[in-house]
Order: C-alpha cells, then structure tokens, then sequence
C-alpha cells in the first residue's frame, strides 16, 4: 500500500501530520515515510509541549544560520537565497524517512510522539511524504 501525503508549510518550522497518516493506515505491518525534498526532515517528536518544537527550531537555527551570518562565509552555494544552503546541511543532519510499525491498524507511537515534517526553507510550501505500508 502507498500513498502521497502533502503537508503545508508556511516557512521554517515543525508540522505534525500524524492525524493525517493515521487515518490511513491500516492492518500490521511496517510503515515507511520518506519526504521527497532536499531541504525538508522527518521527525518523531514530543508533541505535547509547543516548546519542544519551538526550542529545535531555535536549536538548529544557531548550529546552522542563514548564509548572510558571518560564520557561513564559506558557503558556496548561495545563488537560491541564504536559508537554502543551510536548509540543505540540516536535512543532511536528519533523517528524511521514517520507520514505523503498525499493529491492528495503528502505529506504535508513544503517548506523547507525533510524526513531524521538518521545513527547512523560509518560504512557503507543499512538501510530499510518501508513505509506504508492508
């Protein structure tokens, strides 16, 4: 089974989808999530607290600053605007597919993990998540 989740973005930040994914699965088994961008992540987060999000957000923001920083001088590729280089290094920092198992038709997360796209960019877009069930 597969199929294509579009998450929303609307600049830097984390965006839970588990409701979204699900309601989708179904049976047992192993699900796979994989985003389909080069400057997006996945992640399994707490998703309780909005401060967890709001803290790696300012987290990989210091590790990883725009090009325009004086620290990232020796960036290269800056001709896409000075969040894309570094969208790029911290999707290389963190994972951009998960795994997932599915008993009875719901996933094995945790009482406070939820599945979180990870926009890297500041603009705004429409990031693809393929989700694969076996």
């Amino acid at each position: 089974m597969q199929h294509v989740f579009t998450v929303p973005t609307q600049g830097q930040g984390l965006y839970e989808f588990t409701r979204d994914v699900a309601g989708w699965v179904q049976g047992t088994g192993l699900l796979t999530l994989f985003v389909r961008h080069t400057s997006a992540s996945l992640l399994i987060q707490e998703n309780a607290d909005p401060e967890v999000q709001t803290d790696l957000r300012a987290f990989f923001g210091h590790l990883v600053p725009p090009t325009t920083d004086p620290a990232m001088a020796y960036l290269t590729h800056t001709y896409e605007g000075p969040d894309d280089m570094p969208a790029h290094i911290k999707a290389a920092m963190m994972p951009v597919s998960l795994s997932i198992p599915v008993t009875d038709g719901r996933m094995a997360l945790g009482t406070w993990q939820g599945i979180y796209l990870f926009e890297h960019r500041d603009a705004p877009h429409r990031r693809q998540v393929v989700a694969h069930l076996a």
